[in-house]
């Protein structure tokens, strides 16, 4: 039988790193079936990558774009971590510039296929014009892609406009099944927004529905153990293969510059606590919280008693800083770290002594502490993170901070009753019983390899 022939693939994600380290994972396990990857991104995300392993160095090629510059945009600013909330809409204005030096890159190196994100609508018919087939790949879980419904309204008839954020807060018509994964009216008001043209011209949807009527498959960061009904309800939706990709967990064994000594550090203190008596909280590299929300939190996490390690970056975006409480460090020192460098989320989760993980949801952390068999204090704040909470939720893995459904305030005590509850009560228990048995699947490479394996097959069958 002869052998299948080694495809190009080209990698183009969206300029924010919880998209960026999702298509490099997977651009990284393709490549392992011996495929060559071009991973398109602009110099500095580029430069922020971690390393590459040497033995699939050879298999991957880093392509820079420079990104145009747009007003409004500060200088050096290329991926969403890099400004506040309000400006991205001008990360997509200038991503969009990237349009023409994409195609020159597409037609000079005539990929097979393109797997891209959500943002370029304008890629359709420049990878017809090239004969380049496109496989969108969602970094969202399919649950989450589902309650958005179809892109294409003539695919299906229960497609209705919703015209309003309150449309968000209920299941939507096309979900056979009882289903709590809606969103909270304040996060729907947010939501509703990517429905609206922003600055850069056009709304986030128009983006996904224009990108999706090109597409020839759509891969998903999930595997049928964890989500196999939603996968069913995504393909019925899109009318497009649905391929599970699996959960792509990073590799631990990736060395960040600085990690050791970071990590010399951190273990020492680690070490000397208890067995599971540790919460670790982070709250990603996109997340700003008002500085209300930030005191709630700090007093909560101390009125709670728990040993604690915060890894707490802070983010280089001018005027978006908040400060912790007054005397709070001093206050928790003998039983909590507030921790300002990079941390290596994985190796931590990883450590014994880390019992439960406050998390703002983001589908590649929860993915992370599921490996390890970490119960979850959920408080998400931005795009689909309510809605993988509430999916959590559903499987009694973790429980959220209760909020107000108008505007989405919390306070210290449901923040230090919400902690003891996950990391100690009897009756939080089942959640951490629960959080345990997602490691049998969460941390089950072959799982992993298998979603590859089908997912490659695809794509050297289809080009």
């Amino acid at each position: 039988m002869a052998e299948p022939k080694k495809l190009h693939i080209a990698m183009f994600p969206w300029l924010a790193f919880g998209h960026i380290i999702p298509f490099l994972e997977l651009g990284k396990l393709i490549a392992r079936k011996g495929h060559h990857i071009s991973f398109i991104s602009t110099p500095r995300n580029i430069d922020r990558l971690p390393k590459i392993p040497p033995h699939l160095a050879p298999l991957i090629t880093l392509v820079k774009l420079p990104l145009p510059h747009v007003e409004n945009l500060p200088e050096n600013a290329e991926a969403t971590m890099d400004v506040p909330y309000h400006i991205i809409p001008y990360l997509k204005k200038a991503h969009d510039g990237l349009q023409e030096p994409l195609s020159n890159f597409l037609e000079s190196s005539a990929p097979d296929w393109i797997i891209h994100d959500f943002a370029p609508y304008w890629l359709p018919p420049i990878a017809t014009k090239l004969r380049i087939s496109m496989a969108f790949f969602s970094i969202f879980n399919a649950s989450s892609f589902c309650f958005f419904g179809p892109t294409k309204p003539s695919i299906t008839e229960v497609q209705e406009p919703r015209s309003e954020p309150e449309h968000f807060t209920v299941s939507p018509k096309w979900v056979p099944f009882p289903s709590k994964i809606v969103f909270r009216l304040f996060e729907a008001k947010k939501i509703f927004e990517n429905y609206e043209e922003n600055a850069s011209g056009v709304s986030d949807w128009f983006r996904l529905a224009t990108v999706m009527s090109g597409t020839q498959a759509f891969a998903v960061k999930t595997c049928m153990e964890v989500e196999n009904e939603w996968v069913n309800i995504l393909g019925e939706l899109h009318n497009v293969p649905v391929i599970p990709v699996g959960l792509l967990p990073p590799s631990a064994q990736e060395r960040v510059e600085n990690e050791d000594s970071s990590w010399d550090t951190i273990v020492e203190w680690l070490n000397k606590q208890e067995k599971q008596s540790v919460v670790y909280i982070a709250l990603g590299s996109e997340i700003q919280p008002s500085q209300e929300d930030f005191n709630e939190l700090a007093l909560g996490l101390e009125q709670s008693g728990l040993s604690f390690f915060w890894a707490l970056r802070k983010r280089s975006v001018a005027g978006d800083s908040v400060e912790l409480p007054e005397g709070f460090e001093e206050r928790t020192k003998d039983r909590g770290i507030v921790w300002t460098g990079w941390a290596p989320q994985l190796k931590i989760l990883a450590h014994e002594s880390v019992g439960g993980f406050l998390t703002h949801c983001g589908w590649s952390s929860v993915t992370e502490a599921f490996q390890f068999g970490r119960a979850l204090v959920m408080l998400p704040f931005l795009g689909d993170q309510g809605l993988i909470a509430r999916f959590l939720e559903e499987k009694q893995v973790g429980i959220e901070v209760p909020r107000n459904e108008q505007d989405g305030s919390f306070t210290r005590d449901s923040v230090a009753e919400t902690l003891r509850l996950v990391m100690k009560d009897e009756k939080g228990k089942i959640y951490r019983d629960k959080a345990k048995e997602m490691n049998i699947i969460f941390g089950d490479l072959d799982i992993q390899y298998q979603c590859i394996d089908k997912f490659v097959e695809f794509l050297e069958n289809k080009s």
